[in-house]
Parts: C-alpha cells; sequence; structure tokens
C-alpha cells in the first residue's frame, strides 16, 4: 500500500525540496532522488502499519521493509557499546555482494519501553520502477532453481561454496542453510539477514544435505554431479571449502566451454574543469574500442594517480605499462588449462611487481614523506566464462545486470578498514574526518606491505563491468546514473562509446573536482543447455607456495596532496584505526612462491603455470640450497638469460640474450635488493652491445622479474661458451 501523502526529500542540503514518491528526480533542482529500501530485522509485528510514518522519516511499505524519505539525512546509529551486536555484519562487508549492510537503527517507544530495530541496506528486493506496491522479495534460491540453467545452477552451488568460510568464521552460516534467507537476484546469491549460528555450529556435511534436497529440480546436465558433490560433503570426502570449490571450478569449466562471449572494452580519460594536468591513466588507450574477437586479449585497467605535479602521472602511467606486459603473458595460456587460484595469485604477483617499479622510482629519486609519488588501480580480466577483478586504492569497479548495479570492490580507505574491524556503521564511518584516506596505493613502500584485492566472478548473462576513478564514483554517481545511463547497453538502446562520452560529462558536471577516468567492459554471452553428464571428480587446490618473507603491516608513508586531495594515512595512525585483521585481508603478495614464479617462466616454454592436469604433481617449495646459482647469490662472472624481450638500463634486449655479472656492490642501506648489478651484454648472434665498454647497471629487484635466469652450468659461466642456451636453469626467485 502506498502513502499518496507521503513525499520524498531531496538529498541535496541547499534544497531538501518535497517530492512525489514517484519522481525520480528533484522537480526543483533535478538532483537524483535515491530510492533506499530498508530490511527491518527481529520482531517487526509492530513496528507500524503500511503507509505510516515512523520516526518522522521511515514510510512502512509492509511489516518487514521500510522506505528513507530523507535519504540526505544521517541514520542514527548504534550506541558504542552495543555495535558488537553487529560485529557479524560489519566484518564481513568485503562480501557485500551477497550480504545486505546495515544502514541504521529505528528507535520506536512501545509505552514505556523503548526498543532499537536494525535496518540494513540494499537487501534482496525486486521493485517496479515507478511504483513500490509492486514491492517483493527476490524469490528464495529453492524456488527459482527449478527453472535455472545448468550453468547459473552451478554458479549458485559456487558462490555458496566461496561464502561458508567467511560466515563459519563470524558464526552465522546457518544462513547459507536456511531456506528462506537465501535468496537470488539473477545471477547472484543473496542473503535476506544474517542468522547467528546455535551452539553447534553447522559444518560441510549439512551443506551436502541442503544441496541434496535440490536434486529434484536440478538440470539433468549436472544432476548426477551435484549429487556426486552432496554426497561427498554428507561422508567427509569434501573436507574443506577449498576442496568444494576446486570440484565445482571443474565442472563450471566444462560448462563454460559450452559458452561464447563476446566482449567489447571502451576507456575514455579527461583532465577534468579544475584540474592542470592528467594523472590519470588507462589501458586500452583512451578512446580505444577493443572486441574479444578478432582480440586475443581483453583487458582493461584504471589508475588513479597520487603526487600531483610530483610524479602521480609518471605513477599511473608506469603501473599501466608494466601491468599490461604482465597480464599479456599470463593471457598467453588457453583458458580452459588456466587454474583460477594460481591465475589470482598471478594478477596479484603483476600488481606487486608494479607497484615495486614505483617505489624504487620514488627511491632513485630520493622521494619521501608527501613527495613519494603512487596510484590506485583497478583493472578486470575476462577469461572465459570468468571476470577476475583485482584492485588497490579507491578507484573503483561496478557490475551492471538487467537487475540491479553491484559495487564489487571496496575502498581500502580508513572508513571501510573501520567497519572491516568492527568499529562503526559505514555511514557513520564516512563522517569521520580522514576517512576518506587511503590506507594502502601502489609505489608508497614495498610489496611486502601491499595488500591487493584479486577476486573473480561467474558470467552466466549478459553485463557491463564500469571501472572507474573518484573523479566519476564520488557522491554516488554512478549509483544516481546507471540505470538512465548504462543499463541501456543491455537492452541494446545505446553503444559503449555514447556511454562513455556521457559518463565523462556527468563527471564533469556533476562533480568536477577531479580527472577522471573510466573503461567499459560489455560481456555478452550465449548458452545452450547441453546434452552432456557431468562428474564430479575430487581434486585438490594448488598448493601456492610461499617465499620465506614475514609479512610486514601496512604502514604507509604519509602522502598528501591538496590539489589531488588524496592522503594517504600516516605511519603514527590514532589508536583506533589498528591493522585489518590478517583472515579480512586478501593473501600476502609477496606469499607467491618461487615454485608457481619457476613454473610461469618455465610456462613461456613449455606449458604454463597456469596448466592443471590429472597427472599434474602439485607445486611444492623449492628448498634453497646455500650453494646453488640463483639471483639471490650472484656472484663475478655468472651469466644470466632473458626469455623475453626486456629494458635493463635504458638499454632494450631481445630474448635470449646473455649478461655476464662484472661486480655485485651493496646497497647503501642493509636490504638485499638494492644491491647494484653491474652487467655486461655479452655479443652474440642476436645481440651486439653498442657500447660494449660501458656496463648495464639494475639492482637485484630489477633483475627479479619472469622471464630472467642464471645459467647453472660451469662450461657456460663466460661469455666465450654461449652458442645456445643450456638445458639447466634456475628459476629467478622472490
Amino acid at each position: 500500500m502506498e502513502n499518496d501523502a507521503a513525499t520524498l526529500y531531496c538529498p541535496n542540503e541547499l534544497c531538501q525540496a518535497a517530492n512525489p514518491l514517484t519522481h525520480k528526480f528533484c522537480q526543483r533542482c533535478s538532483t537524483p532522488l535515491p530510492k533506499r529500501y530498508l530490511w527491518v530485522v527481529g520482531d517487526v509485528l509492530n513496528v507500524g502499519s503500511p503507509g505510516e510514518i515512523l520516526a518522522d522519516r521511515y514510510l512502512v511499505l509492509n511489516k518487514s521493509v521500510v522506505l528513507d524519505t530523507k535519504p540526505g539525512l544521517l541514520p542514527q546509529g548504534l550506541e558504542t557499546e552495543k555495535v558488537q551486536t553487529i560485529r557479524a555484519y560489519l566484518r564481513l562487508i568485503p562480501y557485500s555482494l551477497h550480504i545486505p549492510q546495515v544502514y541504521g537503527v529505528l528507535s520506536l517507544k512501545d509505552g514505556r519501553s523503548h526498543k532499537e530495530i536494525l535496518l540494513l541496506e540494499k537487501p534482496p528486493l525486486l521493485t517496479e520502477p515507478t511504483t513500490d506496491s509492486q514491492l517483493r522479495l527476490c524469490p528464495q534460491l529453492t524456488t527459482a532453481w527449478r527453472t535455472a540453467t545448468s550453468m547459473r545452477q552451478m554458479n549458485w552451488l559456487w558462490q555458496l561454496a566461496h561464502l561458508w568460510q567467511p560466515l563459519v568464521s563470524e558464526g552465522v552460516a546457518s544462513s547459507l542453510i536456511d531456506t528462506h534467507i537465501l535468496r537470488v537476484e539473477g545471477s547472484l546469491v543473496r542473503l535476506l539477514e544474517l542468522r547467528s549460528d546455535t551452539s553447534t555450529a553447522p559444518k560441510l556435511s549439512h551443506l551436502g544435505d541442503f544441496w541434496q534436497q535440490l536434486l529434484p529440480d536440478t538440470k539433468p546436465a549436472i544432476a548426477e554431479f551435484v549429487n556426486q558433490v552432496s554426497s561427498y560433503l554428507i561422508q567427509g570426502e569434501i573436507n574443506s571449502p577449498e576442496v568444494l570449490i576446486s570440484v565445482l571450478d571443474r565442472g563450471l569449466a566444462e560448462l563454460g566451454e559450452l559458452q561464447s562471449p563476446k566482449i567489447k572494452i571502451i576507456t575514455k580519460t579527461d583532465t577534468g574543469p579544475k584540474r592542470q594536468r592528467n594523472e590519470d591513466a588507462c589501458y586500452p588507450p583512451s578512446g580505444t574500442l577493443l572486441s574479444k574477437p578478432p582480440q586475443a586479449t581483453a583487458l582493461a585497467i584504471v589508475c588513479d594517480g597520487i603526487g600531483g605535479h610530483e610524479g602521480g602521472n609518471v605513477a599511473s602511467n608506469l603501473a599501466i605499462e608494466t601491468i599490461q606486459q604482465q597480464v599479456q603473458q599470463l593471457t598467453k595460456v588457453p583458458s580452459n588449462h588456466i587454474e583460477p587460484s594460481l591465475l589470482l595469485a598471478d594478477l596479484e604477483q603483476a600488481v606487486a611487481v608494479a607497484n615495486d617499479k614505483i617505489s624504487q622510482r620514488n627511491d632513485s629519486e630520493n622521494r619521501q614523506g608527501r613527495k613519494r609519488m603512487g596510484t590506485t588501480l583497478v583493472m578486470a580480466l575476462p577469461v572465459a566464462h570468468e571476470m577476475y577483478i583485482t584492485h588497490v586504492g579507491d578507484s573503483r569497479a561496478y557490475w551492471i545486470t538487467r537487475d540491479a548495479c553491484y559495487q564489487v570492490t571496496l575502498d581500502d580507505d580508513v572508513a571501510s578498514r573501520e567497519v572491516r574491524l568492527g568499529y562503526a556503521i559505514y555511514r557513520e564511518a564516512v563522517q569521520q574526518s580522514g576517512s576518506g584516506s587511503l590506507v594502502q596505493a601502489l609505489g608508497m613502500s614495498s610489496s611486502a606491505a601491499l595488500h591487493p584485492t584479486a577476486q573473480r566472478f561467474i558470467l552466466d548473462e549478459d553485463a557491463v563491468f564500469l571501472l572507474t576513478s573518484d573523479g566519476l564514483s564520488d557522491f554516488d554517481r554512478v549509483e544516481e546514473y546507471w540505470e538512465t545511463e548504462i543499463l541501456p547497453i543491455l537492452t541494446e538502446e545505446t553503444d559503449l562509446v555514447t556511454v562513455a562520452d556521457k559518463l565523462l560529462e556527468i563527471a564533469n558536471t556533476k562533480n568536477g573536482h577531479d580527472n577522471v577516468t573510466i573503461a567499459l567492459v560489455h560481456y555478452q554471452v550465449q548458452y545452450v543447455e547441453p546434452e552432456l553428464t557431468l562428474k564430479a571428480v575430487i581434486v585438490q587446490p594448488p598448493t601456492i607456495t610461499t617465499a620465506k618473507v614475514t609479512p610486514k603491516p601496512l604502514q604507509p608513508t604519509l602522502l598528501e596532496d591538496i590539489s589531488e586531495q588524496k592522503t594517504l594515512i600516516p605511519k603514527n595512525k590514532p589508536s583506533s584505526f589498528q591493522q585489518l585483521p590478517l583472515h579480512l585481508i586478501v593473501p600476502m603478495i609477496i606469499a607467491i612462491a618461487a615454485g608457481s614464479l619457476g613454473l610461469l617462466v618455465r610456462g613461456l616454454f613449455m606449458s604454463s603455470p597456469l596448466l592443471t592436469t590429472d597427472s599434474s604433481p602439485t607445486l611444492q617449495p623449492t628448498p634453497a640450497a646455500t650453494n646453488a646459482r640463483s639471483l639471490d647469490n650472484l656472484a663475478s662472472g655468472w651469466v644470466i638469460t632473458n626469455s623475453q624481450a626486456i629494458t635493463l638500463d635504458d638499454q632494450k634486449l631481445e630474448a635470449g640474450s646473455f649478461l655476464q655479472v662484472v661486480e655485485v656492490e651493496p646497497g647503501d642501506t642493509p636490504n638485499a635488493q638494492e644491491s647494484v648489478i653491474k652487467l655486461r651484454l655479452c655479443p652474440s648472434e642476436n645481440t651486439v652491445s653498442p657500447q660494449p665498454d660501458k656496463p648495464l647497471r639494475v639492482t637485484l629487484a630489477q633483475l627479479q622479474r619472469p622471464g630472467i635466469t642464471v645459467l647453472k652450468s660451469t662450461d657456460t659461466s663466460s661469455c666465450d661458451n654461449l652458442s645456445q642456451p643450456p638445458d639447466s636453469e634456475t628459476p629467478a626467485s622472490r
């Protein structure tokens, strides 16, 4: 029931005009009018009648849903001592794609008693475009299961598997086997709310029991597969979420081969009306429209430079160049041979390489404190039926489907960190001083202190991914305009180029305070229900080996440039800003092992580190022999070679070049990575040094990259015996 007298107040603090509920824009100032539907948690029998206004702002639509008619006002929050009661919601904010977040509380008086009711924002609701009377919950997973394709059914199970461990850690895994709470919105699993576990937490066997209930309506192609997996869960043969995900990944890979994706990418960047220079960068270059096919690789990157005239543009362009080269090597592997967990690790490693290049550039130019340059990063890599999103900083990725617009990245800023630590509701945290200060960005310190987020999404329908710097995303511009400007791409009412130009216009006219850079990735897919019958095979997930490096807590250097309005938090943070727990942050970048990196190098010649077959051995750490030749213990006279074209000391070297170590000079600090290596280029049929008497000077860190190896054979210790590459090499280790 609608209340015809109810009004929606403009969120523009200079306007605040009252508008009819049916309006999308303020009739006075044209500001978009957000409709924030809120799910009421708990005993709601006496909240109010439909059409009633509560607390002078919340319109009751039904017994469980209210509409905030004053979205421009800060909601009432919980008292500090009560925040612990919603700790699970706060700490699970990285999974807000599936779990609604706390909006605030609704205080009601019932006679002499006083109660606070929790309000959750962005619950799984379906609404008609112009009326609230058609508002209804998204269907239960068990109901939607009956009409879903086999690909979507597998996708839903895969999402449940990924959510299992995080929810177990917070004591709310019961939510994943509660049919009333478990909803779906298109291809996404969404939860109405979180249900606390009893004294006995659910186990994977309970998940298996729940999945067996789905068998009667499971598509024939995967019915046997789902039956096997649920039986393995019940019997304990699948005993960890990691193993479960690996099994599901195999099934999805087989189904994914039946999809025929078409991908288009457009990028745009603009200085903006108030900036003197553009510190942003993107790949492909601005204005490029890329299609796959015919292109073999589709990759989009957006970087927002930090440092203003001190080098933000240098940092962003260096990051683009480095990561693009790294990812191009990864995408040479056939998609049906890619092991997802290793690709995620390789993407994080690519970010680490870019980070160290920028950091070394800062160090070489003696940039300290606020003069250090850096950049944010967000990139999208579509591979077969998956989309890989990697990010650092506050540049964002949005996923737009026919159902909704979802922000899939979480800003690396103080406000988000406060929520993840369970200290504050997000809408309160963003009001704090310094809430927008970044806690990390590329180039501020070594990659040991960097924690990029790499994630992947299964795609079983057409979608658009928007990557953007904060020049557009600030002030919720994407949330305000996605439906009118981006959704028409999916309905074929407009094209990518037109939309990209329109988004730049919105950024410059509605915001205008910063450079703006965007990338639009349009993913189109056709899926035919298969006649095959999948069978489940239990496979252990790849062992990602780790280097012997102790992860360091994130302590970035203060970097503040008023012209950029970006701040990296200082080392001596206020006591309330504590470090993130390890189980809430992505795996450490530096923890990518010599074993997997070595396989990446060899993959350029043989197969790939991402190759996975039944006979493939499990990756294991390679013990480091103290007398074995490697980049870590270079000595004069040794020879190194490169398997791919590189640039050292501003000199381009073709693949297959050989360089002899002339001298190893310790750096100015105890850090071995800063040791200076003098090299001379060995004459060969591939390369001839233009300046044979002038040695190349590089740091050890610059040598430690994929494709550079040390020759082990004593017969090839000098330039004189190098007619062809030897059979035995030592992979470069980090």
